[in-house]
């Protein structure tokens, strides 16, 4: 899971994983948010009415849903069920209380907190977007004020002043979690073979 304050880089940095690594799909949310111009629904966003969402939660259909800025994200359970089928990792990009959730529900999640560099930074991230005006650049900031003080709930913190770098720390946090002895799913048998030949290695003097 990647989180940060709107602006912060997840969407960026997920994207550069999809387009580097063939072991990764991306989990993409449903929202109410209307659709900015060069975004595509079901690549960026599934972008659906507000009715339609309510459905949805209602149907029990979403892993998470949350209100942000305005407007509902969710994650569809279906989504993340289908891109463990096909076994590779899910990257979700989400926000803090969508992270929380999904915390709650599914084990073995691994969370990265993008920080900006600085207030100023981010403020002028979101302003170079040009989608949105003064009221929800303010919104967007006040939200961010909460959103930096749940990145100690997150199990690695990257510090998002250098893309290409903030994009390579995300690697090597997937690198690594794929060695962590309890994601080996043939660690034992591996284990046992390996204990069997040293056994039979160290026999093998006495003869």
């Amino acid at each position: 899971m990647l989180s940060s304050p709107s602006g912060g880089g997840k969407t960026t940095i997920a994207k550069a994983l999809l387009t580097a690594r063939r072991d990764v799909a991306y989990s993409v949310s449903a929202t109410t948010r209307p659709r900015r111009p060069k975004e595509r629904n079901s690549v960026d966003y599934y972008f659906l009415a507000p009715d339609e969402f309510q459905a949805k939660v209602e149907a029990g259909e979403f892993l998470e849903w949350a209100a942000y800025a305005g407007y509902l994200y969710g994650t569809l359970a279906s989504t993340i069920e289908t891109i463990m089928e096909s076994g590779k990792h899910a990257v979700l990009d989400i926000e803090v209380v969508g992270a929380r959730k999904v915390r709650e529900r599914l084990a073995n999640v691994v969370s990265i907190f993008i920080l900006p560099p600085s207030a100023g930074v981010l403020r002028e991230r979101l302003s170079l977007r040009s989608t949105e005006g003064i009221a929800d650049l303010e919104v967007r900031l006040q939200h961010a004020v909460e959103e930096v003080g749940a990145a100690t709930e997150y199990d690695y913190v990257v510090v998002n002043a250098d893309l290409e770098q903030a994009v390579a720390a995300v690697h090597h946090i997937i690198d690594a979690e794929c060695q962590r002895a309890a994601r080996l799913s043939n660690l034992g048998e591996t284990m046992k073979e390996l204990r069997d030949a040293l056994k039979r290695e160290a026999q093998s003097l006495r003869q």
